[in-house]
């Protein structure tokens, strides 16, 4: 996957989690989402970039 389409999950998981419906629901997108992180900023550090990433959050 490219980095726009790592965003565009990134930015629809943590939507979902934002918006679920139960804890478990919130658990499951919130774990794709810190998934989409850790990749995005993998792939920005072997670039050489800085990445603006928290894998920490939420």
């Amino acid at each position: 996957m490219d980095l726009n389409h790592l965003f565009a999950r990134h930015q629809m998981s943590l939507v979902n989690a934002e918006q679920a419906a139960t804890a478990e629901a919130r658990h499951a997108h919130a774990g794709l989402m810190h998934g989409y992180a850790a990749r995005i900023a993998t792939l920005q550090s072997d670039s050489g970039a800085t990445s603006p990433m928290r894998i920490d959050a939420a």
